[in-house]
């Protein structure tokens, strides 16, 4: 049963990209496993993804079609791949910051166009592969490596921006909740039209050690610890649920 998405993978590799504890493994088993459970053939899938350590999801692990694009064009490329092969399940992995950050204005305008893709955010909460820079998703305080003494400005709500701007469903989970992760997953791609999923991924090679030092764990424990659902969020203040992660499923 532990290999049992192996079907998907390519072979030949040796080891993973990831740095050990990243949570993008889990992510990948989470995406495979909504594909699994869809029966969407190989040949019918597309993953486009940008750069960044998330783009490494799809390619070179998944043995289907993919595209790894520039810097913040990963939407961009899908749109064109959409329009050209409308019949593909197109879906598009990603990080924060490749997603939006560089590629924030075409992640809300192929929402507000309606275009027929799932997008797929890793947030990590900062820029991973290139230095651990803040990233538009680095929360207040948090220390990177171009704010050493902690971020100031207020994250996005990625969830929030996508549905404000159009999309038809949209949800977030931690890769701690792997089954309730891969199963929004799995809505979002039964859904014609623009579709989001934010996957908590704890970074311990850039975030954890700058924030939360020790054993892996902690950085997951912490991320577990920050998640919370709607009834909760609501019984907070504007300033403290900032710092937290609102998950759970949401349509416009």
């Amino acid at each position: 049963m532990t290999r049992a998405m192996e079907p998907y993978l390519r072979g030949g590799l040796k080891g993973t990209p990831f740095c050990p504890g990243c949570g993008h493994g889990v992510l990948l088993g989470a995406v495979l496993r909504a594909v699994d459970r869809l029966k969407i053939k190989r040949e019918d899938l597309l993953f486009v993804s940008g750069i960044g350590c998330a783009a490494w999801i799809p390619s070179p692990n998944i043995a289907a079609d993919t595209l790894h694009t520039l810097h913040g064009r990963a939407v961009a490329f899908a749109t064109g791949a959409k329009l050209a092969r409308p019949e593909l399940t197109t879906i598009v992995v990603s990080g924060d910051g490749d997603l939006t950050s560089i590629g924030g204005n075409h992640l809300i305008h192929a929402a507000r166009r309606d275009v027929d893709l799932t997008v797929i955010c890793a947030n990590n909460q900062i820029y991973g592969m290139t230095g651990g820079q803040t990233a538009s998703t680095t929360p207040i305080g948090a220390k990177t490596a171009t704010d050493p003494t902690g971020n100031r400005w207020r994250p996005f709500d990625t969830v929030s921006l996508v549905l404000s701007a159009g999309a038809r469903y949209a949800a977030r989970f931690p890769v701690t909740q792997p089954g309730r992760l891969s199963a929004a997953i799995e809505t979002a791609l039964s859904i014609k039209g623009f579709t989001f999923v934010e996957a908590i991924s704890p970074c311990p090679t850039q975030f954890g050690r700058r924030n939360i030092a020790g054993d892996v764990s902690k950085l997951y424990d912490a991320i577990a610890a920050l998640c919370i659902d709607e009834e909760q969020a609501r019984a907070m203040d504007f300033d403290t649920r900032l710092l937290h992660f609102v998950t759970g499923e949401f349509r416009p």
